[in-house]
């Protein structure tokens, strides 16, 4: 693929400098930041800095508010919903977690909704924060409908991704982040961008048909393939009820999209929403330590079909890429590399 390797450093810097110019605020700036660096640095491309010029480009245009002023209110022993103010998802998300983090050391769980919020990136990023405070989490969103039902023949649910981590020991954590469509919305912008023909079998075009070219590519189909995307398409349910009918946020279809569109000064109000738990609360940090361990010990001793692939645990390859990068640098596509000044 035409790609143009950046080192970390000089990534997360001119991160920081194109959003710094849109007149965000400094934390506005930091978790964006923070959000795209975790999706590049671990191959989630699709979420990565790739999306930097969309969020200049909502700052800018009044989509998003690039100085919000987030409000937290308490509605139970362990539950509370965030107010966005309609700043950028990525620092609304992250408040989601600060606060599920300090519920759920208080009373076990925390379940935090948020309200009033934008594209946040990747789940993961927010998972796995929760996981590195020694918590088990989970994540999701919703967002407009660009994926079709299983036999459906228009778009319904967004890609509505769900994202699970835990803390293991010393080592990095186990962590799920996946899409409930066959793919994310923004690989197929990826794929466009690099001149790359899609996989098989992951979106449709305008008749509803599969295809693989990125260009024709006006839909998304469901996790799970051409018999079995009835997971999929339920799945996708799944994060709308907690994100939006939990939040009293934003439903699928009546999402402005997140591109595509002339309308670019109007917020979208999305939710999202967040828990954490404490395995103290449960069967207690010492045997969830021992049993997780135990867990991954034998899913990566188990033998893999080819007698020679490594089975590998959630979040395995995630984080072999994360160490590569951090090594020899983070591949951009053309489009990202020039909108960032990177020759």
């Amino acid at each position: 693929m035409n790609t143009i390797v950046i080192a970390a450093d000089r990534l997360r810097q001119g991160l920081e400098e194109a959003l710094g110019r849109t007149g965000a605020s400094a934390e506005s700036v930091a978790a964006a930041r923070r959000a795209m660096m975790h999706a590049s640095l671990l191959g989630v491309d699709s979420h990565g800095a790739r999306l930097v010029a969309h969020y200049c480009q909502v700052l800018a245009s009044g989509r998003v508010n690039p100085t919000p002023t987030l409000s937290v209110r308490r509605t139970g022993p362990s539950t509370a919903m965030v107010d966005g103010d309609n700043g950028l998802g990525h620092l609304v998300a992250y408040r989601a977690v600060e606060v599920a983090v300090d519920l759920a050391r208080e009373s076990g769980i925390g379940a935090v909704g948020a309200t009033r919020s934008s594209h946040f990136g990747a789940a993961g990023a927010y998972a796995r924060v929760i996981a590195e405070a020694g918590l088990v989490g989970f994540a999701t969103t919703n967002s407009d409908s660009v994926v079709a039902l299983f036999g459906g023949a228009t778009p319904f649910h967004g890609t509505n991704p769900l994202a699970f981590a835990a803390p293991v020991g010393a080592g990095r954590p186990w962590l799920l982040d996946m899409a409930t469509s066959s793919i994310p919305l923004n690989r197929v912008l990826l794929y466009r961008s690099l001149g790359s023909d899609l996989p098989e079998g992951v979106a449709a075009d305008a008749a509803g048909q599969p295809t693989r070219e990125a260009e024709a590519a006006t839909m998304l189909l469901p996790l799970g393939g051409p018999g079995f995307g009835f997971k999929g398409a339920a799945l996708a349910g799944v994060a709308t009820l907690f994100a939006a009918l939990l939040t009293g946020s934003t439903l699928d279809p009546d999402f402005i999209p997140m591109v595509g569109t002339a309308d670019m000064s109007t917020p979208r109000g999305m939710g999202h929403f967040v828990l954490a738990l404490d395995p103290d609360r449960f069967g207690g940090r010492d045997a969830f330590a021992a049993g997780i361990g135990a867990y991954l010990a034998m899913l990566r001793a188990s033998p893999a079909a080819d007698g020679s692939a490594p089975v590998l645990a959630p979040g395995d390859r995630e984080w072999a890429v994360e160490a590569e990068r951090l090594a020899n640098g983070i591949p951009l596509d053309p489009d990202t590399a020039a909108f960032l000044g990177f020759g």
